[in-house]
């Protein structure tokens, strides 16, 4: 009954308000898995023309929006399209009125496809695209999209195709260094050190982090990059290159435990600083990594909707799941709100921004999104507890 009254309360909400808001309360259990390495990518992508894929609708309403989704792509990417396509339809269950039909089309993961699905989409009258989910696939849609000035909100991390009325409504990797970086400089510490991945993930956060500690005024000490699977022995040669307060480690998996290790183990008491990558059970249990802090976003937020999704579709939604429910939600409640011209770049680039199953967010001119982040503490056992909470609001609209 309480979660009953929750959702009647969001509904309430989105036929109201100027802001499309979908906070949900509760207590996180402990899994983000967020701003990683690389966004998903399409497994089993077929060389040929893929089938036709049945086009399906998701809800009634007069504005038409479409849905890119890699349905035809196959293995792990055929299956996050598919939890995005339930996690839209629980979107449209939960509110009052449909405002907007979506039209669900493949675009097999790849640019061709998702350009031809775009212009199909739009030719078709869409006024908004949601997805896709792949760079490259964001890149064809997106050509296609700005020839017919129909905006996209697309889920892919790579803020290479973002621009031009294309938006990432994603968990954007730089946003983490920024917020860690930030909240320990406020804490006192002015000089650092990174240890990460060579690897692309690896070069974004190295030069997100090298701003971030800029924008601080603290100072870069050193910067040691290690191959996959070899994070002690960069922590090692890390440890070696001077004195510093904190060292960030991004990367999730197994490599903080093993990095804190090599560094605890040689002497170095560095307060240890991590990503959204670390925001799982796997990473938080090693004993090594207690009293490290790493962002992530308000607890209780996705663990609502997460419950609420297995009890009607049976299964544990991906983590990028509650991406599609806010833009479904943002969607329907602009359509609400402001009627025709809806998705005009006012509109999407409200600086007040809009609340969502993870927090406060808000799309911005340059095709990129901020959020309002926490910064958690890992304690004993393997458990977290926030040291400082997610903003609720963008401040005065700035």
């Amino acid at each position: 009954m309480v979660e009953d009254r929750r959702v009647g309360k969001i509904k309430n909400i989105f036929a109201g308000l100027r802001i499309a808001t979908i906070a949900l309360t509760g207590t996180l259990a402990g899994c983000f898995g967020m701003g990683g390495p690389d966004e998903p990518s399409p497994s089993n992508i077929v060389t040929q023309a893929p089938p036709p894929v049945e086009q399906r609708v998701i809800g009634d309403g007069g504005t038409t929006i479409a849905m890119l989704l890699p349905i035809s792509a196959g293995g792990s990417a055929s299956g996050l399209a598919q939890s995005f396509e339930n996690a839209a339809t629980l979107a449209l269950e939960e509110v009052n009125a449909d405002n907007i039909r979506i039209v669900v089309s493949d675009t097999a993961g790849d640019a061709d496809t998702a350009r031809i699905a775009a212009e199909n989409a739009v030719n078709s009258g869409a006024e908004l695209l949601l997805g896709p989910v792949f760079a490259p696939a964001v890149a064809g849609a997106g050509d296609a999209a700005r020839a017919a000035s129909v905006p996209v909100i697309a889920f892919s991390t790579d803020a290479s195709v973002a621009g031009r009325g294309v938006y990432l409504l994603s968990f954007l990797p730089r946003q983490d260094a920024t917020r860690i970086i930030s909240y320990a400089s406020g804490q006192g510490l002015r000089s650092f050190a990174a240890l990460v991945p060579d690897n692309g993930y690896g070069l974004v956060m190295e030069a997100a982090f090298r701003e971030a500690v800029a924008t601080a005024g603290g100072s870069v000490v050193a910067v040691e990059r290690y191959a996959e699977g070899d994070a002690a022995a960069g922590a090692a040669r890390l440890g070696q290159r001077g004195a510093f307060e904190a060292v960030f480690m991004p990367n999730g998996g197994n490599d903080p435990a093993a990095a804190a290790r090599e560094l605890r183990n040689g002497g170095n008491n560095a307060r240890l600083l991590g990503s959204g990558q670390w925001g799982n059970r796997e990473v938080l249990a090693s004993p090594s990594l207690v009293g490290a802090w790493y962002p992530g976003p308000a607890p209780g937020g996705f663990e609502a909707f997460a419950q609420r999704y297995q009890a009607k579709f049976g299964s544990t939604p991906p983590r990028t799941a509650s991406l599609v429910y806010d833009a479904a939600l943002l969607a329907n409640g602009l359509v609400g709100a402001r009627g025709p011209g809806a998705f005009n770049p006012a509109s999407l680039e409200a600086r007040d921004g809009f609340l969502g199953v993870d927090g406060v967010f808000r799309l911005t001119a340059n095709g990129l999104s901020e959020r309002g982040l926490a910064v958690y503490e890992v304690t004993n056992g393997g458990g977290n507890r926030v040291i400082s909470p997610a903003p609720t609001n963008f401040g005065n609209g700035g």
